[in-house]
């Protein structure tokens, strides 16, 4: 949100730096992002002055051009060629020097420079309208008529406004910063003694009533409070520069002094504001209401839009004129034609308008402040305001009383805060005497007090202030949290490398590693079925929690596995033929034990269907255990967990499955899910399955990351083939080779795996790789044989293996 130093000190006169208040404003929570310069004319005119031709003469080389003399000031007369036909000797006129930049109304910048046109010299330029940015005339240079000295700067005669925009991040919850005003108030409470007025309001006068417009609110709900003023006879033109200038500052393009007056008013107070053409308001009946859902209605981007049932319209009696709020409609606006206005100042309810807003997508000024919330109390001056003014601006008459629909006040917020508290959470007494201030600095009103508490009236367009702790916040952002001093007993003796573990971040970096692996992530709901716990042993339907007052009896428990509600998402996409999935969820399960409860959070990895999609340059292949089993590898690499073991596990949820343990810890599951749990579900494809404890996996320390020079020496394989018994497993070949051949084992992998036919009953065959690898020398026949020969004999001695040759 940009906001305008100048415009702010028409609220509060501060005359301190710009970087000071920056400074103010963002450590009492109102952030500032940016700071930039703004110039009503670009570059300032510096290097631009005010001089005098002293004499001109036809150039006599061209028609067109005239060489002349100008006295620039300083006892400076420079030589300027000039093509404007009005140069004469003994006008004032303005002059770009060498060096200066010019930024014209079209076209690029560019620098004068020192030249010979023609053959002539020329120093400097004199300039004409557009060559300034002034204007757009080019018909002739500028003739002054000045009595200011030759070599004035020329910023100084035509009044060129410079100022400083900041650039605020304002935070949902502080819409009371939502305006020039809103910072005023925000610095007043900075700046002990300043105070934050309003506009002068005492000039404001009904010339005359005009009854018969009327305003209908059929939606107090969604609209609490409705103003409205007739203006008659006002002429619709461009604005005058001041006000042009205050809206380029902050970003937005001048259209019309009305269309203008009523986003200077927005910006300035807060208070959004509409006009329509009074005209155009055929029954003279301004009604607040809903209409049918699907109808159409042009807003004034020409877009036609299908309303909502939901959505409060502005109505010529029922025909749609605005979209509450939001955005107007494109036939009543406001157009050079207008001679008369209505003028709208409302307080709309943040619920419905932010509901309307996301959901036709239009996001305005006015919606950014009736979502977060606006001041009821702001609705009259505004408009007040904004009347003076358009007679000011564009003439006229008030020619109603305002029409103020307001059944039910807003009244201001009741909040009851104890001293102890206020001391309790700043973390020192700052007295009494010195919270009231700061609370009035506020606009926060003590109402009662007793030796231990006060009873304070809070203003209602301080939405975010409702609560005790919300007081305190206020309280403690004024006084500064940097003057609140470190206690003199704090100490530490020792300081130890205890890397933060970062939840959030190590989830985020599993959900982009599996995603990048093909994964889509689920978010599944945690209420669930009872039946699933039932005649399952590693589930126990006396640890289910049950919910008193559950909406169906599909919903009646909270989950104890996540499995059932991932395999019910399969489901669902199998019977829309979408069968090849791999899905991972972090969800929590529940269980009630001896009265105590118990949420456990978890990682769910599912695999089914096909490894890829069947197309004609590959088959198609059944996915299997390697799938599920390379998605643990990547997830538990990224988290520098190495080391993990499997061990055989035996339960209902899987027909073959293992535990995975780390440092003795069993940290997950994997398997492939039985039968019977997939009927449950009614899942007729087989499905992998993994689960990952996440607190304990998140509490694994990880192998610190090292790294070590590439070896410029080459690796060598050798394949082995070993035939073993069948509860002989990879794990155990790949343990013992490590174990046996510590130096120049680099690398060992399965590639193929044989049972059937020439394998006797009881065995299988493993096709086993063997990567070596010295880091100092290149290996010789010699070694490689003597390790092999090593390995094998292990194998044959421990395993058992028959090594085929």
């Amino acid at each position: 949100m940009k906001i305008s130093l100048n415009w702010v000190k028409d609220f509060i006169p501060l005359n301190v730096s710009d970087e000071e208040i920056d400074d103010k404003l963002t450590k009492s929570g109102l952030e500032v992002e940016g700071l930039e310069k703004f110039e009503s004319i670009p570059g300032g005119l510096k290097g631009v002055v005010i001089g005098e031709v002293l004499t001109c003469e036809k150039h006599p080389n061209a028609d067109k051009l005239s060489v002349t003399t100008v006295d620039l000031g300083n006892n400076t007369i420079a030589p300027i060629v000039c093509g404007a036909p009005n140069v004469a000797a003994g006008q004032k006129v303005v002059v770009a020097t060498v060096g200066t930049t010019l930024y014209p109304g079209d076209g690029e910048s560019f620098k004068i420079k020192k030249a010979k046109i023609r053959g002539e010299v020329s120093e400097g330029m004199i300039c004409a309208e557009d060559e300034l940015g002034l204007g757009n005339s080019h018909d002739g240079i500028i003739v002054l008529n000045t009595t200011l000295p030759n070599g004035t700067p020329a910023a100084s005669h035509f009044d060129i406004e410079t100022d400083t925009i900041i650039e605020i991040g304002l935070t949902p919850n502080r819409a009371d910063g939502a305006s020039h005003f809103g910072v005023a108030r925000e610095l007043r409470a900075l700046y002990p003694g300043k105070q934050a007025s309003l506009p002068e309001l005492h000039n404001f006068r009904i010339e005359k009533d005009k009854t018969d417009f009327k305003i209908e609110v059929e939606n107090t709900q969604a609209c609490p409070r409705y103003a409205g003023l007739l203006i008659e006879g006002v002429t619709v033109k461009p604005s005058p520069d001041w006000l042009q200038n205050r809206l380029k500052s902050i970003g937005l393009a001048p259209i019309n002094n009305i269309v203008d007056i009523t986003n200077y008013v927005l910006h300035g107070l807060g208070q959004p504001m509409h006009a329509f053409d009074a005209d155009k308001i055929s029954t003279k009946t301004v009604r607040i209401k809903t209409l049918p859902k699907g109808t159409k209605f042009t807003t004034l981007d020409g877009v036609e839009r299908e309303l909502l049932a939901t959505d409060l319209m502005v109505c010529d009696g029922d025909k749609p004129m605005c979209i509450a709020g939001v955005f107007g409609g494109l036939e009543s606006g406001v157009t050079e034609s207008t001679t008369t206005v209505f003028l709208e100042s409302a307080y709309f309810d943040a619920n419905f308008v932010r509901k309307t807003s996301l959901t036709h997508t239009l996001k305005t000024d006015a919606s950014f402040r009736f979502e977060r919330g606006t001041d009821p109390n702001m609705v009259l001056s505004a408009i007040q305001y904004a009347a003076l003014l358009i007679k000011e601006l564009a003439g006229g008459t008030i020619a109603s009383n305002i029409l103020d629909h307001y059944p039910t006040p807003i009244l201001d917020f009741t909040v009851n805060v104890k001293y102890a508290n206020i001391d309790r959470l700043i973390g020192k007494s700052i007295g009494k005497k010195l919270i009231q201030e700061i609370l009035e600095s506020l606009d926060i009103i003590v109402q009662e007090e007793t030796e231990k508490d006060m009873t304070l009236s809070v203003p209602p367009y301080r939405v975010d202030v409702q609560r005790e702790a919300d007081v305190i916040e206020e309280v403690l952002r004024i006084y500064g949290y940097d003057n609140v001093e470190l206690s003199d007993y704090l100490a530490s003796d020792f300081l130890a490398e205890a890397p933060e573990n970062n939840v959030d971040h190590k989830k985020t970096i599993i959900g982009e590693t599996l995603a990048g692996n093909g994964f889509y992530e689920i978010t599944t709901n945690s209420l669930t079925k009872p039946q699933y716990a039932e005649g399952v042993s590693y589930l126990n339907t006396e640890e289910s929690v049950k919910i008193l007052n559950k909406l169906s009896d599909d919903l009646g428990v909270l989950r104890q596995s996540l499995l059932h509600s991932g395999l019910e998402v399969i489901n669902n996409n199998i019977n829309r033929r979408e069968t090849n999935l791999r899905l991972f969820e972090f969800g929590k399960e529940y269980r009630r034990i001896n009265e105590e409860y118990i949420e456990t959070e978890k990682l769910a990895i599912y695999v089914t269907g096909n490894e890829h999609q069947e197309s004609w340059a590959k088959s198609s292949k059944k996915a299997g255990f390697g799938q599920i089993n390379n998605a643990l590898t990547s997830v538990l690499q990224k988290l520098n967990i190495n080391g993990v073991t499997s061990e055989k596990l035996s339960n209902d949820l899987y027909s073959d499955g293992i535990s995975l343990v780390h440092n003795k810890r069993t940290i997950g599951t994997a398997g492939i899910i039985s039968k019977k749990q997939l009927k449950v579900c009614g899942v007729k494809q087989e499905v992998y399955y993994a689960e990952l404890d996440i607190k304990t996996i998140f509490d694994q320390k990880g192998l610190k990351l090292k790294f070590s020079e590439l070896s410029k020496f080459p690796k060598v394989r050798r394949d082995l083939s070993l035939v073993l018994d069948k509860r002989v497993s990879y794990q155990d070949i790949k343990s013992l080779a490590e174990k046996t051949e510590r130096n120049l084992l680099n690398e060992i992998n399965v590639f193929d795996v044989y049972e059937g036919e020439h394998i006797e009953d009881g065995k299988k065959s493993y096709s086993v790789y063997f990567m070596l690898q010295d880091n100092k020398q290149t290996l010789t026949d010699k070694v490689i044989d003597k390790t092999m020969t090593k390995l094998m004999n292990a194998f044959e001695k421990e395993l058992g293996a028959i090594i085929r040759k």
